[in-house]
Parts: structure tokens; sequence; C-alpha cells
């Protein structure tokens, strides 16, 4: 049986470094977080292979296009594999993925946010197959996201004992 890692691979991708928080950035909140079976994972951006803090920087429909977006979320589902795989080691301990809430920085009128996510949701179906992978999701669109972030996606999966 294939793994998530295994079709990561096969499909020419590979996760960065877990997120190092900036020296100097208080947050206050885990960007993973496990409760039995469930694991919550908190609004992400995406990494710089080193695991730094990566952007995407901007605005959708100003500073980046859809199809940008599309690929900038694909990174940022990277990213939460990453930091999920840190807490859970074997990413074939997810059995479901719950839910997905993508938050878009957009220009006025800029109406694609669901393109935008479907970068990060295309990619969870690719790795996980479409029983384990398919999910509920939103997209929004909001005028600023957390240091100047052009989006930030959370979310919930669940695993395995």
């Amino acid at each position: 049986m294939t793994t998530p890692e295994d079709r990561l691979r096969e499909i020419g991708l590979e996760l960065p470094a877990p997120t190092k928080v900036p020296d100097g950035l208080h947050l206050p909140f885990s960007f993973v977080n496990i409760r039995a079976e469930r694991v919550l994972f908190s609004g992400h951006p995406k990494n710089a292979k080193d695991g730094s803090i990566a952007g995407p920087f901007g605005l959708l429909g100003s500073d980046l296009s859809t199809e940008q977006g599309y690929l900038e979320a694909r990174e940022v589902a990277l990213t939460v594999l990453s930091n999920i795989k840190a807490e859970i080691g074997d990413l074939s301990r997810i059995v479901g993925w719950s839910r997905v809430f993508g938050m878009v920085a957009s220009a006025p009128g800029y109406t694609e946010q669901h393109l935008v996510v479907n970068g990060f949701s295309d990619l969870v179906v690719d790795v996980f197959g479409s029983t384990v992978g398919r999910h509920a999701r939103s997209a929004i669109g909001v005028l600023s996201l957390p240091l100047g972030f052009a989006m930030e996606i959370e979310g919930e999966v669940l695993i395995s004992p």
C-alpha cells in the first residue's frame, strides 16, 4: 500500500522542515493541537524548505493572481503536512480529513478565493485519495491577515490511535 509520503515522492514533492517561529514573535498557541483522535491545525502560511515562514504575502487579485494563489495554497498544504508529521510521526496515521478553512487576503472585488484554496484541497485528495482526503471546506476573502500573509489555511484531521 502506498503511504502519503510515498505519494508525495511519486508526484515530485517534498515536505519543508516544520515551522520555526521567528525570534521575537510570540505565538501563545500550537500549530498542531492533538485531542485523542482529532488533530486540529491552526491557520498556516507556507514554510521555506528550512522551516522559516515564507508567506505568501500580499493580496489576491492585485499582488497575486488566482493561478499563483493556487500554487501557493499547495505549498501551504505541504507545510501543514510537515507540522502534522512532526507531531504524529507517520502521515499514514491520518484516517480522514474532516474540514479545511481557507482565509484569502483579497483585493476589493476579488471573488476567486475558492479557486485559490482548491490548491490545498486538490493536493490533499491527490496525496490521500478520495476517501481519506475528502473534506468539508470553506474559503473566504478577508481584508488582511497577520504579518501581511496572502492566505492562511486551518482545519482538522482524524488519526488512528
